[in-house]
């Protein structure tokens, strides 16, 4: 068994090798990579990405980066292109093929059709004298020095510089789109990313009670309007606005201090100008004030009328944390 220096060691070696193929790509875009984002943005197709092998892996990957940020992508096997998938590319589609050494036999068919469709080829190459390279309407070099395994066999230096490459074009893309936080919430509505980007305050206060006492209420009854909507809060208000919050904290120090609490009522334990939220903000602009104000529950108005509450376990259940 390899002793636990011996195998970290390794795992640094293959990050820094595969940190400095991937560093080393500046050195690497020119015009061929400008022109080739200039020409996806005025395309009136799709971007088709095909590879073979792990440099197909990698093209899938690039496919679901570009259609999550604004650009149709649809990935296609190099293989199967020349076996009937030919089809999947039409008129205004623009082809991005990746090939390491850029002169695999089904690169050196494929490429040929393509141009006779008279669709553009941009290259993803680590050999810019390869047939890929030479046949390209723009070869993106993704050169790199040695793989990150001891042979220099495996694929893994390369398929990296090959993602970064296509993460790289994406990004250009998305600023040329002016591609928005708006724009990226239509393409992830699912999970807690999407809800980072759409749910709003409101959403999160529909199922919740609206526990509530005036500013004479007596203390026994907003003990049990706390218990009784489970907060673990009030807001007290006066002629429908809010003008203080009672907390189970302040309940707790009321009765540390006080006692004798029969002649107590709200306003004389409430905390006066509490912090609030409109309902129409982000549900994850809720999460920073509480967090901002070590608090657990703030008071949510709209048109400063009191509609509810936010309790931090709401934000845990939809995964906005």
């Amino acid at each position: 068994m390899k002793n636990k220096s011996t195998i970290i060691e390794n795992a640094k070696q293959t990050i820094l090798t595969e940190s400095i193929a991937i560093a080393n790509l500046v050195n690497f875009l020119n015009e061929d990579f400008e022109n080739a984002v200039n020409y996806i943005y005025n395309s009136k197709g799709r971007v088709i990405v095909t590879g073979i092998g792990k440099s197909a892996n990698i093209a899938t990957k690039i496919v679901a980066t570009l259609n999550s940020t604004g650009t149709p992508a649809i990935f296609m096997h190099a293989a199967d292109a020349i076996h009937g998938d030919l089809g999947t590319i039409q008129n205004d589609d623009v082809v991005i093929c990746i090939s390491k050494s850029g002169n695999t036999p089904e690169i050196k068919v494929l490429v040929p059709l393509i141009k006779n469709y008279g669709n553009k080829i941009i290259a993803i190459t680590g050999n810019l004298e390869s047939f890929l390279g030479k046949n390209a309407d723009f070869a993106l070099n993704s050169f790199v020095e040695k793989e990150a395994c001891r042979n220099n066999l495996a694929p893994t230096s390369s398929t990296t510089a090959q993602l970064v490459m296509g993460d790289a074009l994406a990004v250009c893309l998305l600023e040329l789109k002016k591609f928005s936080s708006k724009d990226f919430a239509k393409y992830h509505p699912g999970g807690a990313l999407g809800k980072k980007l759409y749910l709003r305050v409101k959403d999160l206060i529909n199922k919740n009670e609206l526990p509530q006492v005036a500013l004479k209420t007596p203390i026994k009854d907003v003990i049990i309007e706390i218990s009784k909507k489970r907060l673990g809060t009030t807001a007290v208000i006066n002629n429908n606005k809010i003008v203080g919050i009672i907390t189970d904290g302040d309940l707790r120090r009321m009765l540390e201090s006080n006692t004798d609490i029969s002649h107590l009522v709200a306003e004389d334990i409430m905390s006066k100008n509490p912090k609030t939220i409109n309902s129409n903000e982000m549900a994850i602009n809720a999460l920073k004030t509480l967090e901002k104000n070590d608090i657990t529950q703030i008071l949510v108005e709209d048109n400063t009328i009191f509609v509810g509450v936010v309790h931090l376990h709401d934000l845990l259940k939809e995964g906005i944390f």
